[in-house]
């Protein structure tokens, strides 16, 4: 069972719910694997200190054009839906606008272009006490995040649960992360930035006919419109985590609260219970 987690903007507590999670799930001895899929700031291994085994290098194929071949066509700058080739006295190609989809390679007439690999990032693998884990970390000014996206939930197990730890967002990293999933956890506060988000959160799940709940973390009973919200769209709340000082200072200090704070563990623990009682092939509820 593949599950996404995901929020519609950062700092409602993702990656808290799903290193905990996590953590929570392999302490009751179930096979889980946690995967780093915010590959711009990935911070998981803050909270889990994972051992890092291997670290494998991604790249993407761009194209790189032997200018005594080439014929100024420019059949390749008209392939090219990101204008990532151009040819005027000379072809010229902006590595950094290539999306690696080859379709200029397909286009030339002359055989002139080839694609050569272009580094973007590394997906590193590892192990924090019973949990398998992988992250990406993208290479500084790059642009393009999804292909190493692709590349970390490669790394998925074909058994038990993996957790995908999702760039926050609705934009194409998110969408990256949540295809495949089997059910998408949305996380989210009760304030009105909160609440905004998760509307667009919903839309782009629902856009994508994924089954998915929500999840509210720092819940002080104050603002009761994400419940209102979910009571009215029919949405799933499969938990909540208190507005707490202690769970502040713990974070701080990269514990994970699950360890830290029995009455978080309990919350943590539902969750499990809830994950693991939910069958492998889900009912496509709220798509």
């Amino acid at each position: 069972m593949k599950i996404a987690i995901a929020s519609g903007k950062g700092g409602t507590g993702k990656t808290t719910v799903a290193v905990n999670l996590a953590w929570v799930m392999a302490e009751r001895g179930v096979a889980v694997q946690y995967l780093d899929c915010d590959v711009e700031e990935p911070n998981g291994h803050l909270f889990l200190n994972p051992c890092i085994e291997s670290s494998e290098p991604v790249g993407i194929p761009v194209p790189v054009v032997d200018e005594s071949k080439c014929n100024g066509c420019r059949k390749c700058a008209e392939a090219c839906q990101y204008r990532a080739i151009a040819v005027l006295k000379k072809p010229l190609v902006f590595a950094e606008l290539c999306h690696g989809c080859g379709g200029c390679t397909l286009a030339c007439p002359t055989g002139a272009i080839r694609e050569e690999p272009r580094p973007i990032g590394v997906v590193e693998t590892g192990v924090s006490g019973r949990i398998q884990f992988a992250q990406g970390r993208l290479n500084v000014g790059e642009a393009m995040s999804p292909p190493l996206i692709r590349a970390v939930k490669k790394k998925a197990q074909s058994w038990g649960v993996v957790l995908m730890d999702a760039p926050p967002g609705t934009s194409c990293p998110v969408v990256a992360t949540l295809r495949g999933a089997d059910y998408v956890l949305l996380v989210t506060e009760p304030t009105p930035f909160g609440l905004n988000d998760l509307r667009l959160a919903v839309e782009t799940v629902r856009e994508l006919q994924l089954p998915f709940g929500v999840f509210v973390n720092r819940e002080d009973g104050g603002d009761r419109r994400v419940h209102e919200y979910c009571d009215v769209e029919r949405i799933a709340i499969l938990g909540t985590l208190p507005d707490d000082r202690r769970a502040a200072e713990a974070y701080s200090r990269g514990q994970l609260l699950a360890e830290a704070l029995p009455e978080f563990a309990a919350a943590f623990g539902r969750l499990a219970d809830w994950v693991q009682a939910k069958p492998a092939t889900l009912v496509r509820e709220n798509a």
